[in-house]
């Protein structure tokens, strides 16, 4: 179903600068700028500011469309519109009712030859509503027939809801940025658009979809493809549209057909463009949806940053903590952040998970930092295993007891970042399988997250034996701390 905003991770967006260039590269953009430039006192323009039918094919030459394309008008009318929407012309209406309007050029047309990254941005956005808008309107053709038949259009005969069309736009396209953006998918392919479409009809729990569902994403599928077809030119996606042959075998038989596992590019494959991140992105934002980007923390304190990037995926917490290092000199850094991951609190692990990853990115410089806290309980570990990968070889040896208040506070961060993922699955039984009485002490670890860490080993390890032993250890320190 529709991805809830809470589980959005932090996108990483590319420099503003380069997302204008791409905006003013698109189709539909660059068409709309063109006419707007080409414009004058002597375009006609009806009441509400359209381009009038004989004024058309002028603006298609001007675009470079070949007199007898069948395409051409529209893509001429559908540019102009842009143009009109986004303020790169201002049509002002005839004095007389059913007169033609005058044009002039807009003043955000100018933005986009001196105005900023933002400025363009923001035209693009505009012109991103125009498509919207459109988008989540019904079938022409069906409009005017009822218009034809009836003089008016009854949008409950249609089928159409403007609200829930607008909102299963919204899900889709939030779905997609989930999927972009998320490291299980890293953004490194495209969707097919079964599985979009599916996300949106088929329930979490339902094992095998009925005919009806089957049916029900078949038709979102078709009504995807419409969409992201108008989308494409403005740089919102990349798109391989369904194969035409496809669509006139549904139109053949009333039974859906089952979805081809082996040549599913046929049923379209979709992504987001980093413009298209971007641009979802802003209408999130606009919505009051929490979609952060990485780069948010970049000037906050080093306390606001561990505790940040601790739901961060690993991705995303690499490259929030380098645009933070980026602004502070080494030996500061170190020293704010080994002060912001002290703490005996159920986020202090992880804290100190990512404060151990952003001094790996420290040079030497920050060593004094790291040797002020060697007989620190809680930052002694780290900083060892930080001065002797730095190649340090006069630090003093850890006590059993500090190591074993390292290990558990590992796996404690380890925990809370991925849950009872394979690789903690693997580092819980290497851990059993290297130290035979290691239960026999760690349940004596004064650490707040021992009882817990232990039981999570019980659940993981996959001998029977271990796991009985981590579920008594775990019974044993939760004795010991009074719980």
């Amino acid at each position: 179903m529709s991805v809830s905003p809470a589980t959005l991770p932090p996108v990483l967006l590319h420099p503003e600068a380069e997302l204008a260039r791409a905006a003013l590269a698109t189709p539909l953009l660059s068409r709309a700028v063109r006419l707007a430039r080409w414009a004058g006192p002597g375009t006609r323009v009806g009441a509400g500011g359209e381009l009038v039918d004989a004024q058309l094919p002028a603006a298609a030459a001007e675009l470079g469309l070949a007199a007898d394309d069948p395409d051409a008008a529209a893509l001429a009318s559908e540019a102009w519109r842009v143009a009109v929407d986004t303020g790169l012309v201002e049509v002002t209406d005839g004095e007389e009712e059913g007169a033609e309007g005058t044009v002039t050029p807009g003043e955000d047309l100018a933005l986009l030859a001196s105005g900023s990254p933002q400025d363009v941005l923001g035209v693009w956005l505009g012109a991103l509503d125009t498509v919207y808008a459109d988008a989540t309107v019904p079938d022409m053709e069906n409009l005017l027939d009822v218009l034809e038949e009836k003089g008016e259009v009854d949008f409950a005969e249609l089928g159409w809801d403007p609200q829930a069309e607008a909102d299963f736009l919204d899900g889709v396209l939030g779905n997609l940025y989930l999927l972009t953006v998320g490291d299980a998918a890293a953004g490194e392919g495209p969707v097919p658009l079964p599985a979009l479409a599916a996300s949106m009809i088929v329930p979490d729990d339902m094992g095998e979809p009925t005919d009806d569902v089957l049916e029900q994403v078949s038709d979102a599928m078709m009504k995807l493809d419409d969409q992201f077809r108008l989308f494409e030119p403005l740089g919102l996606v990349e798109y391989q549209p369904v194969d035409e042959a496809l669509m006139a075998e549904v139109d053949d038989t009333a039974e859906p057909a089952p979805i081809d596992d082996e040549d599913v590019t046929r049923y379209g494959m979709v992504r987001l463009t980093p413009l298209g991140l971007y641009g979802v992105r802003a209408r999130m934002l606009e919505a009051g949806v929490d979609a952060p980007a990485v780069g948010d923390l970049a000037d906050k304190g080093a306390d606001v940053l561990l505790e940040g990037t601790s739901g961060f995926p690993q991705a995303a917490a690499q490259a929030e903590i380098e645009q933070w290092l980026a602004r502070h000199e080494p030996l500061g850094a170190a020293r704010e952040l080994l002060a912001a991951a002290r703490g005996g609190d159920e986020g202090a692990p992880l804290r100190r998970l990512r404060c151990q990853q952003a001094l790996s990115l420290v040079g030497a410089e920050a060593e004094p930092a790291l040797r002020e806290v060697l007989d620190d309980p809680e930052l002694g570990g780290l900083a060892r295993v930080w001065l002797a990968e730095h190649g340090a070889t006069d630090v003093p040896a850890p006590s059993e007891a500090l190591i074993f208040w390292l290990t558990i506070d590992t796996l404690a961060a380890q925990l809370a970042a991925e849950g009872n993922s394979d690789e903690l699955q693997g580092l819980v039984e290497g851990l059993a399988q290297q130290h035979s009485g290691f239960f026999a002490q760690a349940w004596r670890v004064e650490h707040p997250a021992t009882a817990d860490v232990l039981e999570a080993m019980g659940r993981l390890h996959p001998d029977k034996k271990v796991a009985k032993e981590a579920r008594k250890a775990a019974f044993k320190a939760r004795s010991q701390q009074g719980l």
